[in-house]
């Protein structure tokens, strides 16, 4: 769901965001509100489980999801902030979310004021193994 009403946008940030998540969303044109279909992804049609990830599963699909946005986003020259916390059930409730869906995250996207330089990352031979 993207949500542009400015309106909408200023109500996200009095009633369901923390202050500092309020401050990235007030400098955001589009905010994408990242839902999913209930006991859709990881189930199979007689609705068991696919994995032994159970109902899991729907969570890493969404996290492929945000990251492609975000990285979409960043060869148009955009920016974008990926949020998990605010009050989920309140939110769902005031954007009128189906039953059905669940909100997973927020995505601020806009024009970046600046280019921070990438933070050190780990090396790879500490995050990989090989057998």
């Amino acid at each position: 769901m993207a949500i542009e009403d400015p309106e909408v946008l200023q109500t996200i940030c009095a009633q369901y965001v923390s202050p500092f998540n309020a401050r990235i969303i007030g400098g955001c044109k589009t905010l994408i509100a990242q839902t999913f279909v209930k006991s859709r992804s990881g189930f199979e049609r007689d609705g068991s489980f696919s994995t032994d990830r159970e109902d899991g599963w729907q969570y890493y699909d969404c996290g492929m999801a945000a990251q492609t946005l975000c990285l979409a986003a960043h060869d148009l020259g955009l920016g974008t902030v990926v949020m998990g916390v605010f009050d989920r059930k309140g939110l769902e409730q005031y954007l009128q979310l189906p039953e059905e869906q669940e909100l997973m995250a927020l995505i601020a996207i806009g024009h970046p004021a600046e280019e921070p330089t990438a933070p050190k990352r780990k090396d790879v031979d500490v995050l990989l193994s090989y057998r």
